[in-house]
């Protein structure tokens, strides 16, 4: 008999108390704006305050509350099967300086936990990539001889401690997994008594170039600085960048087992797809969880969601004694053209503002090295990863075939949502659904709470006007062309859109 999921989404780290801030209500200015309170924006506003800049924190939503509370929290530089990749795309050595800032990043959120003795289940555990099948064993191979050419401490082999057979396997060793929020929140506090502001509830929606640019939020108030850091995920802010363009958005799901027996120590992640990705963690309550987690697809291009939690779940008891699944969440990321994060000036004619985006899912490590690269820029103008992130580069052959291809997969999506018709009623839908309705002779989007009220809205999106997808396992509207959210009546859950859908009557 299949275990019962959890009714709702919640994530394993949002377990314990967070503090609140208030919204922002006037205009204000610092040395340093950072839209976002991620890790990357919260590992960016620290290292600023510790070279003594004045920086304040806007968030959209709640602090900790987006990709980073809602992730496995591998602390990694192994990023699936990469380094083969990136020497191919890039030579031998950049593909070295990713593994090195990478790694960097891991060895500073090390360093961080023991300045300030952070509690957050920090544990430093070896790293694989397993295969089951011959064509993966043979991708397996070439990214141990990569390991090879960049010095990579790893080690190829034919077995791990996983309780089901594999053909291969590469380790990475001495890589890492915490509790991200754990992790956080003391660094929240010292930014707070350090002089740095933070504000909820705050949706930047525009930027002001200039020598001071100045940040836009959607209530009217504006925030001057030096410096602006864009920390949000998707750039919600273009210059004319065309990062909707070079930005792949992908959700993947996660769940939180309690088990009978124990998983080995160790992270693991499948080469095949579907990914499964797997990592024990330890919850607030001192019990022992596996973390499961993969089934990624292009968001809002999936129209069953749940089956994705159910398929999760399904290979857990297939492979493990599973007692319950108390926790289960999902989350998006953005993958770059060539893999390689964005990380620096938006553009090559706007060097005092700056973007972190695409991290491929590794947002830890990738994210972390964001803030040191964004850090070094804004406080000595250079940085050794700079050129190897550089959000303005351009690799013709693999950014062209990949270019041809994401805004072909946008094309489509755009005009299959405007061929599409709701096919339901608003007077059939179940409490606590939602779908797409025929309204008066044209789509619509509908929500049924589990009160009765019904919520309809104008499917077209915000940002680019394509038509947005019903998300029955998050209770949300998703955007297929480049990932936006919004909550049942239309509010903006994640960008890059910055205005809510319309709202419509139900007459």
């Amino acid at each position: 008999m299949a275990h019962q999921l959890p009714e709702r989404s919640f994530p394993l780290w949002r377990d314990q108390s967070i503090e609140s801030f208030p919204a922002l209500t006037e205009n204000t200015e610092a040395d340093v704006t950072v839209i976002g309170s991620g890790i990357t924006g919260i590992m960016t506003a620290y290292l600023l305050v510790k070279k003594g800049y004045s920086v304040v924190v806007l968030e959209a939503g709640k602090i900790v509350e987006g990709t980073t509370g809602y992730t496995t929290a591998k602390i990694s530089a192994q990023h699936g099967l990469i380094y083969d990749h990136l020497i191919q795309t890039f030579g031998k050595e950049k593909a070295k300086l990713y593994y090195e800032a990478n790694q960097h990043a891991l060895q500073l959120i090390d360093q961080i936990r023991q300045d300030h003795h952070i509690d957050c289940d920090f544990a430093y555990q070896d790293a694989y990539v397993y295969s089951t099948t011959a064509e993966s064993t043979q991708n397996i191979e070439k990214e141990a001889k990569a390991y090879e050419q960049l010095g990579i401490n790893g080690e190829l082999s034919e077995h791990t401690d996983l309780p089901f057979p594999v053909t291969a396997s590469i380790k990475m060793k001495d890589q890492a997994h915490f509790n991200p929020v754990k992790f956080l929140l003391p660094l929240i506090s010292y930014l707070k008594e350090n002089g740095t502001s933070f504000y909820e509830d705050t949706r930047a929606v525009d930027i002001k170039e200039g020598k001071r640019p100045e940040v836009i939020t959607r209530n009217g108030q504006r925030v001057r600085s030096d410096h602006v850091v864009m920390a949000s995920h998707f750039p919600f802010k273009d210059f004319k960048g065309l990062y909707f363009a070079r930005l792949h958005v992908d959700r993947s799901y996660s769940l939180a087992v309690k088990m009978t027996d124990q998983l080995p120590d160790g992270m693991y992640l499948n080469a095949e797809s579907p990914k499964r990705s797997l990592r024990h963690a330890i919850g607030d309550n001192g019990e022992r969880y596996l973390l499961i987690g993969g089934e990624g697809h292009p968001s809002g291009q999936s129209r069953n969601t749940e089956q994705h939690y159910e398929r999760l779940r399904d290979y857990a008891e297939t492979h493990f004694d599973v007692e319950n699944v108390p926790y289960r969440w999902s989350s998006q990321d953005m993958t770059t053209l060539d893999m390689v994060p964005y990380i620096g000036p938006i553009t090559e004619k706007h060097s005092n503002i700056h973007v972190a985006t695409g991290f491929a899912k590794w947002g830890m490590t990738n994210g972390t090295a964001a803030a040191m690269v964004i850090t070094d820029l804004i406080s000595q103008d250079s940085s050794p990863y700079a050129e190897l992130f550089n959000p303005s580069r351009f690799h013709a052959q693999e950014d062209v075939k990949n270019f041809t291809k994401e805004n072909a997969d946008v094309a489509k999506e755009f005009v299959k949502g405007k061929l599409s018709k709701g096919d339901r009623t608003m007077d059939d839908l179940a409490l606590d659904e939602g779908a797409l309705i025929n309204k008066d002779g044209k789509k619509a989007g509908a929500y049924k709470t589990a009160d009765g009220t019904v919520k309809v809205v104008d499917t077209t999106c915000t940002h680019m006007g394509c038509d947005v997808e019903w998300n029955n396992g998050e209770r949300s509207w998703d955007c297929p062309c480049h990932g936006s959210r919004f909550t049942p009546d239309g509010e903006v859950i994640e960008g890059p859109a910055t205005k809510p859908l319309k709202k419509l009557t139900k007459e």
